[in-house]
């Protein structure tokens, strides 16, 4: 409901002094050669934008999500740009982490196209995969601008680029690609992970427990994190995975949450004695 209110007050009321709060976060005009295509193009979204796949936690609070699209006229090359405003919230401890995690295999493992470059003195991360993706973050701001070429041949819209990180620069560490597959940053991007997982799932018995999320919703939210932690346990630490996995999914048939939690409080007992142990890179 949040979503389509803030879209169709744009919508109705485009020169508002609530359209005009979008200049903080877009650039609403034409970028070198790239034209500003602002009708039906240019949306603003309740939600938590790209890390919304990543399990983002947004239920104690409200993202905003601000989205537009310029267009090459000659090599009718279309490039969006999606900007979430985060609420500085307790889940914006994860950002850093969940920024890169569409750029990483399941298991956590950087992807062979996922790249990190210096662009105007500022830190990127990128995928260049029928296109290129562009992501950082600039404070609690996560910004990302996509294009896409499947022949890989159209120049990049890097002057678009430039201009959105002069208008919100990178607070990114600066990193290469090869820090990005270094052991020791591949280990702790894993053990985060692992432990952003069990924090999710006390995210959602803590809005349980409180009224603020429903008891169905918690269990499975909570299983589907528990099942990644069971997984990156039983590649990276070796304790097989499919036993505890069978019984969690009885429990969530069974809709019984004290079992659940009860799992939920062995594994974090579980990690607090291993999680300073050594992994098992491939």
């Amino acid at each position: 409901m949040r979503k389509i209110l803030i879209l169709a007050l744009f919508l109705l009321f485009p020169s508002s002094g609530f359209s005009q709060g979008l200049e903080n976060y877009l650039i609403l005009n034409d970028i070198g050669e790239y034209k500003y295509r602002p009708k039906r193009t240019t949306e603003i979204y309740g939600n938590s934008g790209i890390l919304i796949s990543t399990g983002h936690f947004d239920r104690d609070h409200d993202d905003i999500t601000y989205r537009t699209r310029y267009v090459h006229p000659v090599t009718i090359l279309g490039v969006g740009v999606e900007v979430t405003q985060h609420a500085g919230a307790d889940s914006d401890r994860w950002l850093l982490h969940e920024l890169e995690r569409d750029f990483r295999t399941y298991y956590g493992l950087p992807d062979d196209s996922f790249v990190a470059r210096q662009i105007e003195n500022d830190t990127v991360i990128g995928l260049s995969v029928a296109g290129w993706t562009y992501r950082w973050a600039s404070g609690n701001k996560i910004i990302q601008i996509q294009y896409h070429d499947s022949q890989m041949t159209k120049p990049e819209p890097l002057e678009i680029v430039k201009a959105y990180l002069a208008k919100h620069p990178s607070t990114l560490s600066p990193m290469t690609s090869a820090d990005l597959r270094a052991t020791d940053n591949k280990t702790r991007w894993i053990k985060d992970e692992m432990e952003r997982r069990l924090w999710l799932c006390e995210k959602w018995f803590l809005h349980l427990q409180m009224g603020k999320a429903e008891q169905q919703e918690t269990l499975q939210s909570a299983v589907k994190n528990m099942f990644i932690f069971l997984d990156y346990r039983e590649k990276y630490y070796g304790v097989k995975a499919r036993d505890e996995k069978q019984l969690l999914d009885n429990y969530l048939i069974n809709n019984d949450g004290t079992s659940i939690k009860a799992k939920l409080t062995e594994y974090k007992t579980w990690w607090k004695v291993n999680k300073t142990k050594s992994i098992n890179l491939p």
